[in-house]
C-alpha cells in the first residue's frame, strides 16, 4: 500500500488544474508551475510531476496513464504468486527425481552373505 501523501487530494486537484490551465496560456505559461507552487505551498517538483501525471492521463503527453499503471501492478502481484508456487514445484520435483535415481540400501541384497556362502562351499574337504 502506497504511504499517505502530504499533500490532501483537493489541493493536488486545485494545483495541477490552476497549473494546466496557467501552461495553456501563452503569456503566463513560462514559470508557471513554480509561480503556482509557491503561492500554494507546495514544493514545485511535486507540483510538475501531478501536471506531468494529469496531462498524461488526458492524453496531451505520451506514457502510461494512472489506470494502466495501476492494471500493470495488479497483475503483477496476481503473477507473483503462481511464479512463486511453480518455483517450489520445481525444486520439489528435482528434488524427487535425484531421490529415485540414487540406489536405496534397504531394497538390494548385501554381496557379503553371497561371498560367504561361496566361501564355505570351496573351504569344504572333497
Amino acid at each position: 500500500m502506497a504511504a499517505p501523501g502530504k499533500y490532501p487530494d483537493e489541493l493536488r486537484e486545485r494545483a495541477t488544474r490552476m497549473a494546466v490551465e496557467a501552461r495553456r496560456d501563452p503569456d503566463t505559461a513560462t514559470g508557471a508551475i513554480k509561480r503556482i507552487a509557491d503561492q500554494l505551498g507546495i514544493h514545485p517538483e511535486a507540483l510538475r510531476m501531478w501536471v506531468k501525471r494529469a496531462e498524461v492521463d488526458a492524453g496531451d503527453r505520451p506514457g502510461t496513464t494512472s489506470s494502466d499503471a495501476e492494471r500493470i501492478a495488479q497483475l503483477e502481484r496476481e503473477n507473483r504468486e503462481p511464479r512463486r508456487a511453480n518455483a517450489i514445484l520445481k525444486s520439489a520435483s528435482i528434488f524427487f527425481a535425484a531421490k529415485l535415481e540414487r540406489p536405496s540400501r534397504c531394497s538390494s541384497p548385501t554381496s557379503t552373505s553371497t561371498n560367504t556362502s561361496s566361501e564355505s562351499s570351496r573351504s569344504a574337504p572333497s
